[in-house]
């Protein structure tokens, strides 16, 4: 397949792949799974620049002599020194952010044109886009880049709107980054877009050959391919990547948070997930949990205070009024029976005890209150998941950015179970000498 030249625009949409890797050696393997899949463009990540230096540059173009290199790196000052090294470790564009000042972008277009290179301005960040996407332009641009940021797009942002307010406003060539799949190329294309950057959706993908090929049929048949992975969800969407995730990806995506210690699941395999119906009650008062049952919407999980202490305030009775009322799951930081009753129900239940006995309806408690389970606050709301592993509580601020974060955990350890399954050990593809804490 021969390469497309960097002023072919107009001919044909470039499908560029981000190499957002800090290890060298896969980014050069998923670099020629997607080149084989119908890549034009091969772009040096930022992160791949800093963990590898220039070397990544050079030796993706030795590898790719006919592709175009894009080094991105996200130059704020110093622009003609970084210009100048990146072009003639082989880069045939490099980027610039928008951010940096007239005098660095323009320094920048100078050594592009000095070094024989193409100049490419990044808008993450930048306040006024269309207003600076103008400005770059005559300073010397060759092309925009409208970039969704990865912590955005955790927060369910897209660059869609942007582009094409972008594209109609400059008369040069601009880029899209930001979370683009099967399902949005061709969108990002309908957008304005000439050149459609793809980062996770080809480079977590287990065969990054035919994720690439995939993705280069959307963008040339204007289809849009549906996944189940690689995009990112807003409120609407939480349930829908939690079902797909585990508490360990949640997890590792939260910095190792740990999930409430204590609690297990009465059923191997239970997997829940929903918002909290939270309740405060005493040893054996199963009054307040089973009203709190009647307050709880379908898909809700009934979170108890029940002071990790015995007799049970949940039975086999509740389970099926909770069932009745289609709630998710529950969560007692205190004691269930009834239990093999339970378990042939298939409801997701978990609890820090078990017995046999069960207390009076006193009628001591609140619901829906903030409480402490486990040492850990739960606030009506606050989302929760569930499995074998445990059970996670997710913040109602934080819960569209943890699951889609957990969501990249699980994506990128698809592609690192895809290594292991040709032949590396663990130890090989998480490069553990490589990046153990210097002593």
């Amino acid at each position: 397949m021969t390469s497309t030249p960097a002023d072919a625009t107009d001919r044909r949409v470039i499908l560029q792949v981000a190499l957002d890797f800090v290890d060298l050696p896969r980014a050069i393997l998923v670099a020629k799974e997607a080149v084989a899949g119908g890549a034009d463009w091969v772009e040096a990540g930022t992160p791949l620049i800093k963990a590898e230096g220039l070397s990544a540059v050079r030796e993706l173009k030795a590898t790719f002599p006919d592709r175009v290199i894009v080094a991105d790196m996200k130059t704020i000052d110093a622009g003609r020194i970084e210009v100048e090294y990146a072009a003639k470790a082989g880069a045939g564009v490099v980027g610039v952010l928008g951010a940096a000042s007239d005098s660095t972008i323009k320094e920048c277009a100078e050594a592009a044109r000095n070094y024989g290179c193409k100049l490419i301005v990044d808008m993450v960040e930048v306040a006024d886009p269309v207003a600076r996407a103008r400005q770059a332009e005559a300073l010397g641009a060759d092309y925009i880049a409208i970039h969704t940021a990865i912590d955005q797009q955790m927060r369910g942002e897209t660059p869609f709107a942007t582009l094409k307010a972008v594209a109609e406003a400059v008369s040069i060539p601009v880029s899209v980054a930001g979370g683009i799949n099967s399902e949005t190329a061709a969108a990002a294309v309908a957008a304005g877009a000439s050149i459609v950057v793809v980062g996770g959706a080809i480079i977590k993908a287990q065969d990054a050959t035919a994720a690439a090929a995939e993705i280069r049929r959307a963008i040339d048949e204007r289809v849009s391919i549906a996944t189940t992975l690689y995009k990112r969800a807003d409120e609407s969407r939480i349930r829908e990547v939690l079902e797909q995730v585990s508490t360990a990806n949640i997890s590792d995506a939260w910095h190792r948070q740990p999930s409430l210690p204590g609690i297990r699941p009465l059923l191997p395999g239970a997997h829940m997930c929903g918002p909290a119906v939270t309740c405060r009650t005493y040893a054996g008062d199963w009054a307040k949990p089973v009203e709190a049952i009647d307050l709880c919407r379908p898909g809700d999980v009934l979170v108890v205070d029940a002071c990790d202490a015995t007799p049970a305030v949940w039975g086999e009775l509740a389970t099926h009024s909770a069932m009745v009322k289609g709630l998710a799951g529950l969560v007692i930081w205190g004691a269930i029976r009834d239990t093999p009753e339970i378990a042939k129900t298939g409801f997701a239940a978990f609890s820090s005890k078990v017995c046999a006995n069960a207390g009076e309806p006193k009628g001591f408690g609140e619901v829906n209150v903030p409480i402490v389970v486990a040492g850990q606050t739960v606030r009506p709301g606050d989302w929760v998941a569930g499995d074998d592993d445990g059970v996670m509580v997710l913040p109602k601020e934080q819960a569209v950015e943890l699951a889609n974060r957990a969501m990249d955990v699980l994506e990128k350890e698809n592609r690192l179970r895809g290594e292991i399954e040709g032949g590396k050990t663990l130890s090989e593809v998480a490069y553990l000498q490589k990046w153990e804490k210097a002593r």
